[in-house]
C-alpha cells in the first residue's frame, strides 16, 4: 500500500451504515443529466462531467452513495426554481438540507474569492480573504458531509484545469493550497491532501514543477529498484529476528519534495526520504525493537530522528521517524507503527469510530444508541476538534491582519459533542443561555473538560462544557455586574434582565392583587369576578388591574365608586351659582379644604401638582366630581383657566384643624436628577429618615448618556421620584437643600 493510496473517508463516519444501494446514485444522476448535461460551470467544465468527477472522488475514498448521489443534485440545484422543495420531494429532506447547505457555502465561496480577485495585492489583504474562507468551512462543519463535497469538487475542478491545459485562476491555487490542502490533512483525508498540493504546486510554481518532474523521472526507474531491494532486505531481517511485521515502500509527492528543499536549503540529492519506507508491526514494544535493529543494520543520520509515539503529533499522529543511510550508502527514511497507528495516519480521525460494523447512522437525523452513540460522539468531537485546530493554527501562522479579524468567536462542545459558537471570552453561563435559556436561568456551575471551574470563567475555543443546573430557580442578579464578568453576550444579560422584569412583574400584579381582594372584602364584594370587575374598569384583565394598583398608579378609590353610589354632590351650576350668592363664612370641607362661601362641598386633591399646607391653592368645579384642588401656580390650572375661568373658585385650607396633634397629611412628589451610582439610594433615604419624613412611594431610572433626557459630563443618570406624607409642604425647604449637597445630586426639586 502506498502513502497515496485511497483513504477510507471522513464522511465514512457520518453516514455509517448507510443501506443505500448504488441504485441512489444513478437514480441522482438520471434526475440531474437533463439540467445539466449541456451547462458549463463558471471554470469551463461541462457541469455532468465535474459532476461525475466529483462522484468518483467520493467513492475512490470510500463515501456513502448518499454522499456520491448529492454530487449530483448540488449542481442540478442550480438549474431548479425552488430546489430545496424539489430535491425534499424527490429524494428526501436529508438530501436536501446537505444541497442547499453545499450550495450557500458554494455562493460564499465565489463571492469571497471574486473580491479576492478585486483586492488589492497587499499580503493583509490576501490573509483576510483566506481567513474568510477558512471561516466559512469552518461555520458549515457542522455538517461534515458538506466539507467533503466541497473539497472533492476543487480536487475535480483542478484536475480539469490540468487534463484541459488550461491556466488555473491564480486565487483558486492560492486558496486550494492555503485552505483545502490543510483541511484534508486536518482531517487526514491523505488523499485528497496530496494531489490538491501537487496540482496547486504545478499551478502556482509552474517552472519549479517541471524542473522537479524532470530530474525526479530521470532516477525513477533506478529509485524504484533500490526502494523494492531495501524493502525486501528489511522485511527478510525482521523475520529472521522473529519481528513479525508487514514493510512497504513509500514514494514521496512532488510538494512534499519541493517544501522540504525550500524549507530546509536543500538540494535534490540531499532529500533523505526519496527513498522511503514504511514498517507495520503490532505493538509499541515491536516498533522500538524494530528502531534498534535498523540502527544496528544500518548508520543512522545525525538530527533525523523523531519519535512522535512518545510525543504524538497535536492531531494524534503517532510513529517512529528516523533516516539512515542504506548498503549503497544513499539515505533513507523510515517509518515504524503499530496497525493502530498506521489505521489512525491513513484514515484520520475516523479511524477512532469503527464504521464498518456501525449499523445506524449517527448523523443525518437518525440516533443511534449505547456503546455506538458514545463512539459517534467521541468521534464526532475528533473531528470538529480538527477543524478548530486548523482554523487556530492557520490564522496565528498568517498573524496580525486575519487573526485580529477573526478573533471574536468561539467554538466549544457540549458532552454530546454538538458545537456551539459563542463570543470570545464567552463565560459558561454564556453557553449555557445560549444552548437553551431555561438552562441559563437554573445554571449553577460547570465543569470544563471534566473539571469543576467558576462560571465567570472565560472559554476557549476547544473546550467541553457541562453545566450543572438546578431542578427550578432562576438567575443570580451578580450576573448583571460587569465587574464580575458572569456574562459576555448581550443576548444573554437580555434575557437575565427579562426574567428579573418578569419577577418584579408578578410581584407588583401580587401585591395589586391583594389590595383589591382586601378592598373587596372591606365592601362586601368577594362574590364579584376579578375580570368583571377589571372590565367595569377599562382593563383587559385582572392582571392589568392588578399591576397599575401595584405599581400606585390606579387609586383603589375608583373600585370603590364603581362598587357603591357616590355621595351626592351638588350640580356644577349650582356651585357656580353658590359661587356668587354665599357668603364667605365657611366650615370645614372634606380633606381639611376650607372651600369659601360652600357648605358641605365634596373636595379632591389634585394629583397633577399635589398641594399641600401651605400651599396657595385654587379649587376647579368639576362636573359630577366635586371640586378639584390646585396649587396656584399648577400649570394643568392654568390651562383650565383659560378654558372655563367661571369654573373656578376660591378656597383656603383649615388652618385650625390642621394645627392640631391628628393633623391630616398629604401626599408630595420630590424628584431627584442625579449621577448614579451605588449607595445613591440609601443616602436619598436617610435624608428624608433624618427628617422624620415618611416615604410612601419610590420609584427608580437609569439613563444612558444621550437617551431621553441627555446629559453633559457622560456617565448614567438616575432619576428618581419620591412621594411622602407631609402635614406641612414648608419643610421640603430643608429637606431639597440636604438633598442637592448629597455626591453625585444635580437636583432636587418638588413636581
Amino acid at each position: 500500500m502506498t502513502e497515496g493510496a485511497a483513504t477510507a473517508p471522513i464522511v465514512a463516519l457520518l453516514d455509517a451504515g448507510a443501506t443505500h444501494s448504488n441504485a441512489e446514485v444513478v437514480r441522482a444522476r438520471a434526475f440531474a443529466e437533463p439540467l445539466i448535461g449541456g451547462e458549463l460551470l463558471d471554470t469551463g467544465e461541462n457541469a455532468l462531467a465535474h459532476a461525475d468527477g466529483v462522484a468518483a472522488i467520493l467513492h475512490g475514498v470510500g463515501a456513502a452513495q448518499e454522499l456520491q448521489a448529492a454530487a449530483y443534485l448540488v449542481y442540478a440545484a442550480d438549474f431548479l426554481n425552488k430546489p430545496e422543495e424539489v430535491v425534499a420531494k424527490a429524494f428526501g429532506d436529508s438530501y436536501a438540507s446537505l444541497v442547499m447547505h453545499t450550495r450557500r457555502l458554494v455562493q460564499l465561496q465565489r463571492a469571497t474569492r471574486d473580491a479576492k480577485v478585486q483586492a488589492d495585492k497587499k499580503s493583509d489583504q490576501r490573509a483576510e480573504q483566506t481567513e474568510r474562507v477558512r471561516k466559512m468551512l469552518l461555520a458549515f462543519s457542522r455538517d461534515l458531509r458538506v466539507v467533503l463535497l466541497r473539497l472533492a469538487s476543487r480536487l475535480q475542478s483542478l484536475r480539469w484545469y490540468a487534463a484541459a491545459k488550461q491556466p488555473c485562476p491564480p486565487a483558486l491555487a492560492d486558496e486550494s493550497q492555503a485552505v483545502f490542502a490543510p483541511l484534508a490533512n486536518r482531517l487526514g483525508i491523505w488523499q485528497i491532501k496530496w494531489e490538491l498540493e501537487d496540482l496547486a504546486f504545478r499551478f502556482r510554481e509552474p517552472e519549479a514543477y517541471r524542473a522537479l518532474a524532470k530530474a525526479l523521472l530521470e532516477t525513477r526507474v533506478e529509485r524504484e529498484q533500490r526502494v523494492e531491494a531495501a524493502r525486501a532486505a528489511l522485511q527478510a531481517d525482521l523475520y529472521a529476528q522473529g519481528i513479525a511485521a508487514e514493510v512497504q515502500g513509500r514514494p514521496k509527492h512532488l510538494y512534499s519534495i519541493h517544501k522540504k528543499m525550500q524549507g530546509k536549503a536543500l538540494s535534490l540529492d540531499r532529500v533523505f526520504d526519496l527513498r522511503a519506507l514504511r514498517v507495520i508491526v503490532a505493538s509499541v514494544a515491536d516498533c522500538y525493537a524494530v528502531l534498534a535493529r535498523l540502527h544496528e543494520l544500518y548508520t543512522p543520520v545525525p538530527g533525523e530522528f523523531d519519535d512522535y509515539i512518545a510525543k504524538p503529533k497535536p492531531n494524534g499522529y503517532q510513529s517512529l521517524h528516523t533516516v539512515v543511510l542504506a548498503a549503497d550508502g544513499q539515505a533513507m527514511e523510515v517509518q515504524i507503527r503499530t496497525r493502530e497507528m498506521h489505521e489512525h495516519a491513513e484514515h484520520g480521525v475516523a479511524a477512532h469510530w469503527a464504521y464498518k460494523e456501525a449499523g445506524a447512522r449517527g448523523y443525518a437525523g437518525v440516533s443511534v444508541a449505547g456503546e455506538l452513540e458514545e463512539q459517534v460522539a467521541r468521534a464526532r468531537k475528533a473531528v470538529l476538534s480538527q477543524l478548530l485546530a486548523w482554523e487556530r493554527d492557520t490564522a496565528h501562522a498568517e498573524g496580525g491582519a486575519a487573526g485580529d479579524q477573526f478573533s471574536d468567536r468561539i467554538y466549544v462542545f457540549t458532552p454530546q459533542a454538538t458545537i456551539v459558537e459563542l463570543a470570545a471570552g464567552a463565560t459558561p453561563v454564556d453557553f449555557a443561555y445560549a444552548v437553551h435559556t431555561d438552562l441559563g436561568h437554573r445554571c449553577r456551575g460547570a465543569r470544563i473538560d471534566g473539571q469543576m471551574l467558576p462560571l465567570n470563567t472565560k472559554l476557549l475555543s476547544g473546550q467541553t462544557v457541562e453545566i450543572i443546573a438546578a431542578k427550578e430557580g432562576g438567575p443570580s442578579l451578580d450576573w448583571l455586574n460587569p465587574e464580575l464578568g458572569y456574562l459576555q453576550s448581550q443576548r444573554s444579560r437580555a434575557k437575565v434582565r427579562a426574567w428579573f422584569n418578569a419577577l418584579q412583574q408578578a410581584q407588583t400584579i401580587a401585591r395589586g392583587r391583594e389590595l383589591v381582594e382586601k378592598l373587596l372584602q372591606r365592601e362586601g364584594k368577594t362574590a364579584l369576578k376579578l375580570d368583571e370587575l377589571a372590565a367595569r374598569l377599562g382593563f383587559k384583565g385582572a392582571d392589568a388591574l392588578f399591576e397599575v394598583v401595584g405599581k400606585d398608579e390606579y387609586s383603589l378609590r375608583n373600585i370603590e365608586l364603581l362598587l357603591r353610589p357616590p355621595e351626592p354632590v351638588a350640580d356644577a351650576d349650582e356651585l357656580l351659582a353658590q359661587k356668587h350668592t354665599r357668603s364667605a363664612s365657611s366650615s370645614g370641607g372634606r380633606g381639611g379644604v376650607l372651600v369659601v362661601g360652600i357648605d358641605s362641598l365634596l373636595t379632591t386633591l389634585s394629583r397633577c401638582c399635589r398641594p399641600a399646607p401651605p400651599d396657595d391653592i385654587q379649587g376647579f368645579v368639576t362636573r359630577g366630581r366635586g371640586v378639584a384642588i390646585h396649587r396656584s401656580d399648577c400649570s394643568n390650572l392654568a390651562e383650565m383657566k383659560r378654558r372655563a375661568p367661571e369654573r373656578v373658585i376660591a378656597v383656603e385650607w383649615g388652618g385650625a384643624e390642621a394645627a392640631g396633634k391628628g393633623a391630616p397629611v398629604y401626599p408630595v412628589d420630590v424628584l431627584v436628577e442625579a449621577g448614579d451610582r451605588q449607595g445613591l439610594l440609601r443616602d436619598v433615604l436617610e435624608v428624608f429618615a433624618k427628617e422624620k419624613m415618611n416615604v410612601v412611594a419610590v420609584n427608580t431610572q437609569s439613563m444612558k448618556p444621550g437617551a431621553a433626557r441627555p446629559r453633559a459630563g457622560g456617565g448614567d443618570t438616575a432619576w428618581m421620584s419620591f412621594t411622602l406624607e407631609l402635614a406641612d409642604a414648608s419643610r421640603l425647604t430643608k429637606v431639597l437643600r440636604d438633598l442637592c449637597a448629597i455626591p453625585g445630586v444635580r437636583s432636587a426639586r418638588r413636581k
